[in-house]
């Protein structure tokens, strides 16, 4: 999401001044975050898209929330760092439009896929009996749907339709054709910023809350039964065989539900860390976008600060991948093959040769 404030006006005279060498710096620093972003997202995408093992309803989201992360990386970074670089706005008002209409629409989407996969967790960990029941195929296609076009409420609309700002800023925006600033007015900010981030943030912390809360649970119960089922089979056998190879009766007949506990409580753990992430790479954001769009004039911010705070929420979009690749198993296998079968032209025969086998 992108308020563009002060930054703009000043922004000719900051590049002016700068060395070269910094100038450099800066255009390789975007330019990586840019790249990454791309590809480590477009990863996510074609290994999940390869590999059947990460095809469930979870990775539905995460796809979805990959293509929302491509979509910034794509249009609302280049433009960014096109004014960073150059020092002024190139394109036009109706593509300033189209610049911000995106970077609101974009944030807002990934935000909402993220409290949509915390829901996601809270029937797979809290309430997994109802969980089939509850999150069926018709369900995620709604929430998708939900997801893509709600968003378009808050940010083409209004921006289009100049609901968004102020009777001076749209005479400044006549004057000034080559300034993007997004200045909006207070009920807008209110509203954009709650729907963006402060609601699908305090909805997602409420559901991480109680998946922690019965992820313990569950590790004091399998605990508990792990221990009753060692004492039992001690006083059915007197000892345990130190030459004992196989499981306990009661470890084995509870083993398939503790794996799949622990399997369900890994895949809460990742997609907690993802939200975490976010929320600290746009936290910042936001509360710098509401304190500034309700004070005003009273609430000043230097422009490296601003700029800083656009580019830690960018950041994100290219976290996730790393994030995955880190502490996700089965995306991590999934990666390394994928990225195999793209720098080894080989790959593709061998496996041909291995499944004909």
């Amino acid at each position: 999401m992108e308020v563009n404030g002060s930054a703009s006006n000043s922004s000719t005279l900051g590049v002016a001044d700068t060395p070269g060498y910094l100038l450099v710096l800066k255009a390789i620093s975007l330019c990586t975050i840019i790249v990454m972003a791309v590809l480590g997202n477009l990863l996510v995408v074609v290994s999940v898209y390869r590999y059947r093992k990460l095809r469930n309803i979870t990775n539905c989201f995460v796809v979805s929330l990959a293509i929302a992360d491509v979509l910034v990386s794509l249009i609302a970074m280049p433009f960014n760092a096109s004014v960073e670089l150059s020092g002024r706005w190139m394109f036009g008002h109706a593509m300033c439009d189209v610049w911000n209409s995106v970077d609101v629409y974009a944030s807002t989407v990934s935000i909402i896929h993220l409290c949509c996969i915390s829901i996601d967790r809270y029937y797979a960990i809290v309430k997994p009996l109802n969980y089939p029941l509850v999150i069926t195929e018709r369900l995620v296609v709604m929430m998708l749907t939900f997801v893509w076009v709600f968003p378009v409420s808050i940010s083409f609309v209004p921006i289009f339709l100049g609901w968004y700002t102020t009777a001076e800023h749209q005479l400044f925006r006549a004057e000034n054709p080559h300034v993007c600033k997004f200045v909006v007015n207070r009920p807008y900010a209110v509203i954009s910023s709650s729907i963006s981030f402060w609601i699908p943030s305090t909805i997602m912390c409420v559901m991480y809350y109680f998946v922690y809360q019965e992820a313990v649970r569950q590790a004091k119960f399998l605990y508990k039964n792990a221990s009753a089922a060692s004492r039992s089979q001690i006083a059915m056998n007197g000892t345990i065989s130190p030459s004992r190879k196989g499981p306990l009766e009661g470890e084995d007949r509870a083993g398939e539900t503790a794996q799949k506990i622990r399997h369900e409580h890994k895949a809460a753990r990742t997609l907690g860390i993802i939200m975490g992430v976010f929320v600290l790479c746009w936290l910042p954001f936001f509360t710098w976008y509401i304190t500034v769009s309700l004070c005003r004039e009273a609430c000043p911010c230097p422009d490296v600060v601003v700029v800083v705070l656009f580019w830690i929420g960018y950041l994100n979009s290219c976290l996730n991948p790393l994030i995955y690749a880190y502490f996700n198993r089965d995306f991590r296998d999934a990666f390394k093959q994928t990225l195999q079968c793209v720098f080894e032209p080989c790959c593709a025969k061998a496996a041909a040769e291995r499944s004909s086998v």
